[in-house]
């Protein structure tokens, strides 16, 4: 295994790493999430800022690990292509060497056969290199629809509960959500 082999195996275990500290930031933002709402139900309320403070802290602890595992898996998806394209110098290389004694001998069937092999191989590296680079792009997740992201953020809200104002082009029309948190004793349902 390569030095540059080795790099890559270590990216992939370090995303990996993070997506679980992620996932465990979110188990502790929900714990700390109902340690406030208990605390607001005994009407303590100077503790429920420190839960709420909590679970702000690892609400965005979460965000921070899953965007800095999202880098490391797209540098990962780099370095992937890297190994795989000096794969296919050395085997074009070979292909070269094999090029350079048919010439001396100017075999014309050697020299063909050996023209068709790299071909082949450069047909390779080139279906190899295009989906490495669109693995990279889908890694850093910028493929996302903007309104997709939309919808789904007002369609969480809405089963939450919380009513949100926000301004979205979905199709060159514009769709605005409510303003305000719903009261649990006294809830209007607007249109």
């Amino acid at each position: 295994m390569s030095g540059l082999e080795k790099a890559l195996f270590n990216l992939k275990f370090t995303a990996k790493q993070l997506t679980r500290q992620a996932a465990r930031a979110q188990k502790d933002e929900s714990s700390e999430r109902s340690k406030l709402k208990k605390a607001i139900q005994q009407g303590h309320s100077d503790i429920g800022k420190i839960y709420a403070a909590n679970a702000i802290r690892k609400a965005n602890e979460r965000v921070n690990l899953l965007r800095l595992a999202s880098r490391i898996d797209a540098v990962a998806s780099r370095v992937q292509t890297a190994v795989t394209m000096r794969q296919v110098t050395g085997s074009m290389a070979n292909v070269v060497k094999g090029m350079d004694g048919a010439m001396k001998n100017m075999d014309l069937e050697k020299i063909s056969a050996i023209m068709e092999r790299f071909e082949t191989q450069f047909e390779d590296m080139d279906v190899a290199t295009g989906y490495y680079e669109q693995a990279t792009g889908e890694a850093t997740a910028s493929a996302t629809p903007q309104e997709d992201v939309d919808r789904l953020i007002l369609q969480v809200a809405d089963e939450a509960g919380v009513e949100l104002s926000m301004e979205m082009e979905m199709g060159g029309a514009s769709v605005s959500g409510r303003v305000g948190v719903k009261q649990t004793d006294q809830v209007e349902e607007d249109g």
